[in-house]
């Protein structure tokens, strides 16, 4: 079978047309062609007068081997990559114990299961409650600002990607093609078979709580056992010594064996091995790990506001008369602006047709995230606009943490998420502004033509005092620099949500190269998001995978 690539049509080409340019391509005529699919079908939107389908397409054909000699300097013309899944192994008949995965969002979702399908039988526990209840409890939050600290956007089984896009898509090399078992274990569990060929499929909130569900009871049926409301306190040791790094003697040091943990009700489970798949916001696990000594180091991440426009605003900004297209869907951008004062502005997260949330995980604190459905419906378009920030600037200005460690990220993270909920009134509603009072140094009173999605509530005023002055200043040259590339994003009657701090961990759980486990902690296997190692539904899954087959591999080889 052959792979081709960059097959370019018009957005409205009749349905013949994918045959015809395989054809043509080729030079070969019908009765060679014996059949194609759609491997990926992504679009051109650079002019919007003339918005191209861009297809990567797998044919079979009576004369593979002749023309793949004919291309054989084509790019665009390859063999078809093999990218069936291959288990690296399977368990033995007797396990002495079983792996234990801590976390349940994509990345222990995946950890779990390839290590069920593989027979090893995991223990998968969860700190938050099941998928439906984690709803009702979110869903409660939103509606009555009644906040249930273990049991909220960030933990539950799902993790924080459950309230979000749903975003199905990475830049992450994948030499290995783990991404395509991820989709393929999404469609199975009844996610729509289109996110296996759209450039960038996303499944959205309530379609992702019953993949979950059905996920997990795949888990159990397959011998794993899950566990939720199980909160992991201490990690245990060889000899139950507090594990030290000597960061000047990497080459020297001797890492301790992993012999069990214990759970906040005081049970304890025996394992020599554990995926910690934690998500970026268990600050309190990783307080934890770092006291026990296991080696941790600050990393950059990113902190900003959620903007909200109309989202016909970016349809007709990206479309134009192709706005409404049903192949194109609600329009998203990606943007990236290099302030004067040496900052990095861009947005991330961005949902299109969907709602700004509130995404607090800690009692006095406020932050905001963005989530869609499947149907992309709602009237606004959202995205996160960020700075980027340094380990460095976490000691630095206003919001500086005291404590100079390497967990001063999440002091800093905490001390902006404290000033969020002071300027919404320290009710859970969150501090929003206009584009234009933003820009012009002055506070809102009332909203415009965009009217706020984040509930429960919003109180308008200065968000000036929001973030560091580095980062105000660098948000308010990077808009206009946006209006440039999307017109009407800076348009006065934009606006903008409080605050956004948790883009990615803010710290990295450092793992060995070869056999992904903690460079000072033999048994223990960082992972995904929380761990430094991922960033969203996609990457993560793909971690979790890779993490299944270490421990898989550990275990059978002794």
């Amino acid at each position: 079978m052959l792979r081709l690539t960059e097959i370019k049509l018009p957005l409205d080409h009749p349905a013949d047309a994918i045959e015809q340019a395989i054809l043509k391509k080729l030079a070969i005529t019908r009765g060679d062609l014996i059949e194609f699919t759609v491997f990926k079908r992504g679009y051109d939107a650079r002019k919007k007068k003339n918005i191209l389908l861009i297809y990567t397409l797998d044919i079979s054909t009576n004369k593979d081997a002749l023309l793949l000699e004919k291309f054989n300097k084509d790019p665009h013309v390859k063999l078809t990559p093999d990218m069936e899944y291959k288990f690296v192994g399977q368990a033995p008949k007797e396990l002495k114990q079983r792996p234990v995965v801590i976390g349940m969002g994509p990345c222990g979702l995946f950890a779990g299961l390839v290590l069920a399908q593989m027979g090893f039988k995991p223990i998968v526990l969860e700190r938050g409650k099941e998928v439906k209840k984690r709803t009702k409890d979110t869903f409660g939050f939103w509606r009555k600002k009644i906040l249930n600290t273990e049991s909220n956007v960030q933990f539950g089984e799902g993790g924080a990607g459950t309230f979000s896009d749903g975003k199905l898509y990475s830049q992450v090399k994948d030499p290995k093609h783990y991404s395509r078992k991820v989709l393929n274990e999404f469609v199975d569990a009844g996610a729509p078979k289109e996110i296996l060929y759209v450039s960038k499929p996303h499944i959205g909130t309530f379609k992702l709580i019953m993949m979950v569900e059905t996920m997990r009871a795949k888990i159990i049926e397959l011998g794993g056992e899950v566990r939720f409301e199980q909160k992991v306190e201490k990690i245990h040791f060889e000899n139950d010594e507090t594990i030290t790094f000597d960061d000047n003697a990497l080459a020297n040091f001797t890492a301790k064996q992993v012999k069990g943990l214990t759970l906040a009700s005081g049970e304890h489970i025996n394992t020599n091995h554990i995926a910690l798949a934690i998500g970026h916001s268990a600050r309190d696990t990783f307080k934890m790990l770092h006291d026990e000594g296991v080696y941790i180091k600050a990393k950059p991440f990113s902190v900003g506001f959620r903007i909200e426009h109309e989202q016909s605003v970016i349809d007709d900004a990206r479309f134009g008369k192709n706005a409404g297209n049903e192949i194109l869907g609600a329009a998203d951008y990606k943007l990236v602006h290099h302030a004067g004062n040496g900052r990095s502005v861009y947005s991330f997260c961005m949902c299109p047709g969907g709602t700004v949330v509130a995404a607090a995980s800690e009692e006095g604190r406020l932050v905001t995230n963005g989530m869609s459905q499947y149907s992309r419906k709602e009237h606004n378009a959202n995205s996160a606009i960020v700075v980027g920030i340094e380990p460095k600037d976490y000691m630095l200005g206003k919001f500086a943490a005291k404590d100079d460690t390497v967990l001063a990220g999440i002091e800093f993270q905490r001390r902006l998420e404290e000033q969020a909920f002071k300027l919404g009134g320290e009710s859970y509603d969150a501090p929003v502004q206009l584009v234009g009072d933003f820009l012009a140094g002055r506070k809102t009173g009332e909203h415009g033509s965009v009217i706020p999605s984040y509930k429960p509530g919003v109180t308008y005023c200065d968000l000036s005092t929001a973030l560091p002055d580095y980062a105000i200043t660098a948000i308010r040259e990077a808009l206009p620099a946006f209006e440039k590339k999307i017109k009407g994003f800076s348009m006065s009657e934009a606006t903008l949500t409080a605050v956004e701090t948790r883009t990615s961990s803010p710290i990295q759980i450092t793992r060995d190269k070869e056999t992904l486990q903690s460079l000072n902690a033999k048994g223990l296997y960082p992972a995904g998001e929380g761990a430094g190692y991922a960033g969203g539904i996609l990457s993560a899954g793909i971690d979790g995978i890779k993490i299944a087959e270490a421990m898989a591999l550990s275990i059978v080889n002794g």
